[in-house]
């Protein structure tokens, strides 16, 4: 059996680490020091990515197995002469899913202040029905620090400065039936579910058919993520949600095995092993097209790498917004990565 709890708790300490892409060192250690828990070799990528390596019978036909730790978010792009923020957003967020929200203003000095992202005219005791009408937009919206701060010049006495990244609140909840809420899902749970299978291996004494290149990406949710292949990887298997909502058969309680997505195709022999694989193994499992949405694995593809591709993942709902997930769709996920690693 998975270990369900561990999952859980550690995609709760997960999430509670912020990593904006672009500022995902603190999360790129806690990974690190995981795979080091497992006594599993590590290396970091120039780009800052880790990669922990499970070794298998076959150590010259290699599989590569991706899940990306950065999210989004955003970053300062101007102090207002009133000493509030206006930011540019890091990644696919509408803004009218952020308003409200508490946040975390990260100085390139490691200085932490806190504040709600607001529209500029957010009372409608003051603002009448403007407030209901008008556009959100990065013009009509800011971020109000909890400070004592009236002027640019207040602001910059904090050693705020444009350029540095905003973390917003990630409101993380776990249920007693086993649903999730919180934002990052995407694609924590699938950091969670890496460790569950590795947990999974290590305890039962269980070694990889083929050498498992664990790759922890921190560029996916702008589309640079998986850019290093070494010359024996022979196929990459991305971990990322499946979206639920209307038109999709994704589930948040059973694992989805791409079948399409925005950019491309996902290679037919590969993701009918997967589903074949999940299917002998009684796991909870769906096949499903995606819209407007790419992975690592179809990202790299058409950069021109060479291995095959496929991508799989938790159902999640409500994507890029306060997304929600249950645990068993991790379970399920895990377990298909299990079936994958012990593949001849």
């Amino acid at each position: 059996m998975l270990d369900t709890k561990y999952m859980s708790d550690f995609l709760e300490e997960i999430l509670a680490i912020g990593s904006t892409a672009g500022d995902t060192y603190d999360a790129m250690e806690r990974c690190r020091e995981e795979f080091e828990k497992y006594d599993m070799e590590t290396e970091y990528t120039k780009k800052g990515a880790i990669i922990g390596y499970l070794k298998g019978e076959d150590d010259s036909k290699q599989r590569l197995i991706s899940a990306h730790v950065d999210t989004i978010g955003a970053m300062v792009k101007e102090i207002k002469d009133n000493g509030r923020l206006k930011i540019s957003l890091i990644g696919g967020y509408s803004f009218n899913t952020i308003e409200g929200e508490n946040l975390i203003v990260k100085t390139c000095e490691g200085k932490t202040y806190t504040g709600t992202y607001l529209p500029v005219k957010a009372s409608i005791h003051v603002f009448s029905d403007v407030v209901k009408e008008e556009l959100r937009t990065e013009e009509s919206m800011e971020i109000r620090l909890d400070e004592d701060v009236k002027t640019a010049e207040d602001t910059l006495a904090l050693g705020i400065r444009v350029g540095d990244f905003v973390f917003f609140d990630t409101r993380t909840v776990v249920l007693p039936n086993g649903y999730i809420k919180s934002r990052y899902l995407d694609d924590k749970a699938c950091i969670a579910m890496v460790f569950g299978a590795i947990k999974y291996m290590k305890e039962n004494g269980l070694k990889p058919a083929h050498t498992i290149q664990f790759y922890i990406s921190n560029y996916e949710e702008i589309g640079h993520g998986v850019s290093q292949f070494a010359p024996e990887v022979e196929e990459h298997l991305a971990l990322d949600i499946g979206t639920v909502g209307p038109g999709h058969t994704s589930d948040e309680k059973k694992v989805t095995v791409l079948a399409k997505d925005s950019r491309t195709p996902y290679d037919f022999r590969f993701r009918n092993r997967l589903a074949t694989l999940a299917k002998k193994a009684g796991i909870g499992y769906v096949v499903d097209v995606h819209f407007r949405y790419g992975s690592d694995a179809s990202i790299s593809a058409l950069a021109g790498q060479e291995p095959n591709f496929a991508c799989i993942g938790p159902g999640v709902e409500a994507t890029h917004h306060y997304e929600r997930t249950h645990i068993d769709g991790i379970e399920n996920g895990a377990k298909l990565i299990v079936e994958y690693i012990r593949e001849k």
